[in-house]
């Protein structure tokens, strides 16, 4: 019998987080869900988090997925963003190992490598790719959501794989990975 798993991906923004769920039969991926939670309405930085924070624990309610993988921040210019972008994957993060989901963290030129062949490749050229390859009949209007379900699919071509990036099984794997960050 194929074993089957089911991986949230997460793109994780302060103004539009997106996501995307698949599921893994034997070595075939079927596509399932991908969203989007608009938060450009909302001014408060907090809201925005908590808002974030209940999103990925409602989908991982919803979904029960058996992993998560999240796009990690690339470096900018501006620091303030950075923070910001920051804190809105920590708080997903957060969501994740309070369910002990097992994460793993994606760069993203490594998504856009592991769906398009290209580390610079586009936006739509990510969603293009995924359109074909998941047989989706059409492409939401913004791309946050096909930017979430790349970190899924980059997840899937990349398990059983050695070095896939950093993951974490849950709160006490994070601690030992990061004691340096532990306060005592």
């Amino acid at each position: 019998m194929a074993t089957e798993k089911i991986i949230l991906g997460i793109d994780p923004g302060t103004t539009i987080m997106g996501f995307g769920v698949i599921k893994v039969v034997g070595k075939k991926m079927e596509f399932v869900q991908m969203n989007e939670l608009m938060l450009k309405k909302y001014s408060d930085h907090y809201v925005k988090l908590k808002l974030i924070f209940e999103r990925t624990i409602e989908l991982i309610d919803t979904y029960h997925p058996d992993e998560i993988a999240i796009e990690a921040p690339f470096f900018g210019k501006n620091v303030q963003s950075m923070l910001k972008l920051g804190r809105a994957q920590g708080v997903a993060m957060a969501a994740g190992l309070s369910r002990e989901i097992p994460i793993t963290e994606y760069l993203p030129k490594k998504i856009k490598m592991a769906v398009t062949g290209n580390g610079n490749a586009s936006k739509e050229q990510v969603a293009k790719m995924l359109q074909s390859v998941l047989g989706l009949e059409t492409l939401p209007k913004n791309l946050d959501s096909t930017d979430g379900l790349a970190a899924a699919v980059c997840h899937f071509y990349n398990s059983g794989r050695v070095d896939v990036g950093k993951g974490y099984s849950g709160w006490d794997a994070f601690v030992k990975q990061n004691s340096s960050r532990v306060k005592k």
